[in-house]
Formats: C-alpha cells, sequence, structure tokens
C-alpha cells in the first residue's frame, strides 16, 4: 500500500501512535539518566542539592570537628540504610544514611543546633527531614545516578 493511499483517518493513527511511542521512551530515559547531586561546602557547612542540573535544596550540615575529618572528594553511593547504629561511636543512631566512603555517610542527627558548624567524627549530619529528603531522592534516581561533592 502506497502512503498516498492511506487515508487522513489512518495517518492520524499513525501519527498518534508514533508521538505515544516518542513521549514513551523520552519518560523513561529522562527518568533514567536523572542525577542527583549533593554538594558539600566544609567552609561554609552547607548542602546544596541539585536534580538534573535545577537547585532542589539548600541545608546547613555539620562535618568534621577538631580532631576528625571529613574526606574531600567525589563519590557515588556505595549503600543505603534507612537506620543505622554507629558500632564505632557509642551506638549512635544514624538514621537514613546514605555510605559513600568506608564508614563516612550522609546521615540524620538529633544534635540540630549544632548544624551549621563542625560538630561530628567526619560524616556529614543533616536535619532527619533533611536526611530523609535526600535518602528518598537517591532511592528514586538510584545510586548510580547521585554524585555527592565534598570541598572546602
Amino acid at each position: 500500500m502506497d502512503i498516498y493511499m492511506l487515508s487522513k483517518r489512518d495517518l492520524k493513527s499513525i501519527f498518534m501512535a508514533i508521538g505515544l511511542v516518542l513521549c514513551g521512551l523520552f519518560a523513561s530515559s529522562t527518568v533514567a539518566s536523572a542525577r542527583v547531586e549533593a554538594k558539600i561546602d566544609l567552609s561554609s557547612q552547607n548542602m546544596t542539592v541539585s536534580v538534573n542540573g535545577w537547585p532542589y535544596a539548600s541545608w546547613k550540615v555539620s562535618t568534621a570537628r577538631r580532631g576528625y575529618r571529613t574526606p574531600i572528594g567525589s563519590w557515588r553511593p556505595k549503600w543505603l540504610a534507612r537506620m543505622h547504629y554507629s558500632k564505632k561511636y557509642h551506638n549512635s543512631p544514624m538514621p537514613h544514611s546514605i555510605f559513600f566512603l568506608g564508614g563516612y555517610a550522609i546521615h540524620g542527627t538529633d544534635a540540630i543546633r549544632r548544624l551549621g558548624r563542625p560538630a561530628s567524627h567526619g560524616c556529614i549530619r543533616l536535619h532527619p527531614r533533611n536526611a530523609e529528603k535526600l535518602f528518598r531522592l537517591v532511592k528514586k534516581y538510584g545510586m548510580r545516578n547521585t554524585r555527592i561533592k565534598i570541598q572546602r
């Protein structure tokens, strides 16, 4: 059958089907390539989060206090724990933990009055509500599509 012999109705149906297929491909590729980036600035004790390059949030954090260190660099999360208890530091609760390097993680804290200044043993502490938001973003978009960047 020649394309010139198709009715307007047939052509409309074909183009609608092609459009639906393309929309489905675009939607699935957008989610698969979605990118979450958490940038931690040690000097300002602040974290900025973006999703697909768009600003999502800016939160106060606490990083390593004197005598400890928070590593500088860029990582992907290695594993997640909805609730983790530190074996190294007196079974301290670490809600919504995102582990990125050995025992280093981004996690919630109950020491919210200390946010905005160094206070941890090296982890990045967040307000529990913000830790949960970040945890959900990482679960939604995947650890492979998440980047954690720590800088001075």
